[in-house]
């Protein structure tokens, strides 16, 4: 059995009853830690119930009417997670963001059409490849290539084309910046950076918000800088 683990030991971040049958799916490895990302199959029985069963799931990838970031996905055990766009074709017409509550547990958000046809990507690494240019790791498993002369940094945001990889704009992590919150106690709130704090020490570094509350660098994801350039949860507006 190795995409099912008991439903007893599933991840917290999961919005799935505790108790129930005894197993459940196991997200297949890719992008997202286990922890971090929702099974296709879960998402479309379980939390959307766009299908009752299991078999219900497999017909409906089969025929090619899930995609996820523009992609057509056929793999029920493939895994969601943070800023990934869920597309259902008919009879379900509906596009879909993941993000996390404010008790962390991993949600699909309804979005516009329009929205599906980008995402956005925390900058976690960057690095100088053969050829001069830049390559950006984002936090989805992405590496993206960009000019040598890029402004970005880690702990930016990139947005990016879908179902394609054009980057279309650098969010920058910066005094004023809007940031979704993606751990520590203050999972799920939007926030206006004030400040950027680096230690020395082997701490990590930390970001302090106007609201009054800080948290480390790895947990902050900016989405915009006048307004969030995604669809927010109600009451999460700027």
């Amino acid at each position: 059995m190795p995409f099912r683990m008991k439903r007893a030991a599933s991840p917290r971040t999961w919005p799935v009853p505790r108790k129930g049958t005894k197993w459940i799916q196991r997200p297949s490895p890719g992008p997202h830690p286990q922890e971090e990302s929702l099974p296709v199959l879960l998402v479309l029985r379980d939390l959307l119930q766009v299908v009752r069963s299991q078999r219900e799931a497999r017909i409906l990838l089969r025929e090619g009417k899930v995609r996820v970031d523009g992609k057509v996905v056929k793999d029920p055990a493939r895994g969601l997670g943070l800023m990934d766009v869920l597309s259902l074709g008919a009879p379900a017409v509906q596009d879909y963001r993941v993000l996390k509550d404010k008790r962390g547990k991993l949600r699909l958000l309804p979005i516009p059409h329009a929205e599906a046809s980008f995402k956005l990507g925390r900058v976690r690494g960057k690095h100088t490849v053969p050829g001069g240019k830049v390559s950006l790791s984002l936090h989805d498993g992405r590496n993206v290539l960009v000019a040598p002369d890029t402004e970005f940094r880690v702990g930016d945001t990139v947005r990016l084309e879908l179902p394609g990889q054009k980057v279309l704009e650098r969010l920058p992590l910066t005094a004023q910046a809007l940031a979704y919150i993606a751990g520590g106690s203050h999972v799920g709130e939007l926030a206006r950076v004030e400040r950027v704090e680096v230690l020395t020490s082997s701490q990590a570094n930390r970001i302090h918000f106007k609201e009054g509350f800080f948290t480390i660098k790895d947990y902050v994801f900016v989405v915009g800088q006048d307004r969030p350039q995604v669809t927010l949860p109600e009451g999460l507006g700027p």
